[in-house]
């Protein structure tokens, strides 16, 4: 067995982080600015970006899992838990969905901002962190959001055994878990991608399509790597460890968790054990932005235009924060990554982001034009 198992998936994870840094910011793909180019100016041609991520990872994943090269049984976070913490998907992707609207970008937007340049977006990751850390590894959590606990569906007392919708399916009127869920995958993978690729003006742009490709691709790529065929290998190397090794469960891309083991890494950094995917997909990310915009000669340091921006975007880093952890995922981390494993709690978050983050445009407007 190959010892080095761990530091080739976290130097693979890297690798592909940096192409999808450069992706990210060349293709200009962000889930706020699909809201925000929806809300403010009627142009869907992001949000169709966005849904072609969604159709190209569900549809890959099932492909996967189909002929049975990954296996998806216990992932980090536990999307297909039967435990359906809705109010907590609700309230966590609505403050989300605000967060990154004031913060001008979600977890992955901030990481491409910080590779090109942009220093309010580092006080956005650092503030973030700082409010990750205290959700996931303080008392913080417990104290303010306990209560959420009492309103979670366990749906295993009915006799479902996963949140996936075929499975919810199948214990409501009957019929097949896993033959429903691939059935409704594919059916809403092809819907999705019809929709996207209605749009004459949609199939005109490259950028779009590579974006929503690229990205699905990658959430693909990070299922692969940490759910196919090595990952038992990888899990057993880690079991016999002399320490365990951070996250070693089947995962993809999501961005605010990782903002909490960053800081959690930074505060003891000779333990390398700390060290995981959602770190690797973190600095990744960054580099690769960081790369691109060099090539591309659009390396431009920004700050704050005022002490009211500066507080506005710290605002927006700390309700990203509290927002993803809740919603056990971001815009990227249920928004594609877990909507691909057809995960009712992922699909509510997504819905949820979406509203908050529109809502927040609309009152923002509405300010302006007040003042």
């Amino acid at each position: 067995m190959d010892l080095n198992i761990h530091t080739e998936t976290l130097a693979a994870v890297l690798g592909l982080s940096i192409a999808l840094g450069a992706l990210t910011s060349r293709t200009n793909f962000c889930t706020m600015g699909a809201v925000s180019d929806w809300i403010n100016i009627g142009d869907l041609g992001r949000m169709r970006s966005w849904m072609l991520a969604i159709a190209t990872a569900m549809a890959g994943l099932v492909g996967m899992e189909s002929a049975g090269v990954i296996d998806l049984s216990t992932t980090y976070p536990p999307y297909r838990s039967p435990q359906l913490a809705w109010l907590r998907y609700l309230t966590g992707g609505l403050l989300f969905g605000v967060g990154m609207t004031l913060a001008s970008g979600c977890g992955n937007k901030t990481l491409v901002r910080i590779g090109g340049g942009n220093l309010k977006s580092v006080f956005v990751l650092a503030v973030g962190a700082l409010f990750a850390y205290l959700m996931i590894f303080t008392e913080f959590y417990a104290l303010a959001f306990g209560w959420m606990g009492s309103f979670t569906l366990s749906l295993d007392a009915r006799g479902i055994d996963s949140q996936a919708l075929g499975s919810v399916v199948a214990g409501t009127i009957g019929g097949d878990a896993a033959t429903l869920n691939r059935a409704l995958a594919w059916l809403i993978a092809a819907a999705l991608a019809v929709w996207a690729f209605s749009n004459a003006e949609f199939r005109r742009d490259p950028d779009n399509i590579a974006g929503g490709l690229g990205f699905g691709l990658a959430v693909l790529a990070g299922w692969w790597l940490t759910a196919g065929p090595r990952a038992a290998e990888w899990k057993e190397w880690a079991e016999f460890a002399d320490v365990l090794p951070s996250r070693v469960e089947a995962q993809s891309y999501t961005f605010v968790g990782p903002m909490a083991d960053s800081a959690r890494y930074l505060l003891d950094p000779t333990n390398t054990a700390l060290l995981n995917f959602g770190i690797m997909a973190l600095v990744g990310v960054i580099v690769g932005a960081f790369l691109y915009a060099i090539v591309a000669g659009k390396f431009r340091v920004e700050w704050f235009r005022s002490s009211a921006d500066l507080v506005r975007h710290g605002i927006g880093g700390a309700l990203m924060a509290i927002g993803g952890v809740l919603a056990s995922g971001c815009s990227v981390g249920q928004g594609i990554t877990g909507v691909s494993t057809l995960a009712l709690g992922s699909a509510i978050a997504l819905l949820a982001i979406i509203i908050g983050s529109a809502l927040t445009m609309k009152a923002s407007m509405w300010w302006l034009m007040r003042e």
